[in-house]
């Protein structure tokens, strides 16, 4: 995320078609995959709901698309390199 501009906003879609705006918190490596987090925009910090989405990047050719993380050993150890890294900054 440059922080010298704000924040960065993506606007996606699910499978199917309800599109959802996210607010670009970091990008992390880990095991050779990239791995973007991100929080909800249309929700409150008090909704149940709320909480960092953590997406996997894929490429294919010159296409990049962003996947859930299913492997819930994999999301607690990429959700922990966020989390450190969101201590660091502090």
């Amino acid at each position: 995320m440059s922080e010298g501009f704000g924040s960065d906003f993506l606007t996606i879609t699910d499978d199917e078609g309800n599109e959802y705006e996210l607010e670009h918190l970091d990008t992390v490596e880990f095991s050779g995959e990239i791995y973007m987090a991100f929080l909800p925009t249309d929700l409150e910090e008090d909704d149940e709901d709320y909480g960092m989405i953590i997406l996997k990047v894929k490429t294919e050719g010159e296409e990049e698309y962003l996947l859930t993380v299913d492997d819930d050993e994999e999301l607690d150890t990429v959700f922990e390199l966020f989390m450190q890294r969101l201590e660091d900054d502090e």
